[in-house]
């Protein structure tokens, strides 16, 4: 399995949590690609395609969404990916968008826009 597209979702968290995270981040949060477990990795390609799949499926007009609708996106899918890879996860792992904290809704939204640009041949 190629993880082209889960290192730039990485990158991209990695990015999002350096700018928006209050304070000192845990170090399990900008872990680099080489140093994330494997479930991570295959969850952060998921991830990933998900949203390319959304933004071509759309014909680009996934980028008329609100920084919100777009960070509830990525949640829903990392949510996914979470009781995928654990058969029952702590629920803060798989805790609704309404109860993230403001650094991971913005965080989520980043990841979400730089898929967008990554993939801006199909974006309106």
């Amino acid at each position: 399995m190629s993880h082209n597209g889960g290192r730039v979702f990485r990158e991209a968290w990695i990015a999002g949590v350096v700018k928006h995270f209050p304070g000192e981040p845990k170090p399990g949060y900008v872990t680099p690609w080489d140093e994330t477990p494997e479930w991570e990795r295959e969850a952060a390609t998921a991830v990933h395609d998900q949203v390319v799949a959304f933004i071509t499926t759309t014909d680009g007009a996934a980028g008329k969404l609100t920084r919100d609708q777009k960070s509830r996106f990525v949640a829903l899918c990392w949510i996914g990916q979470i009781y995928k890879h654990f058969p029952d996860p702590k629920p803060s792992y798989v805790a609704d968008w309404d109860s993230l904290p403001d650094w991971q809704r913005a965080t989520d939204a980043d990841i979400f826009e730089h898929i967008e640009k990554a993939n801006s041949d199909v974006v309106r």
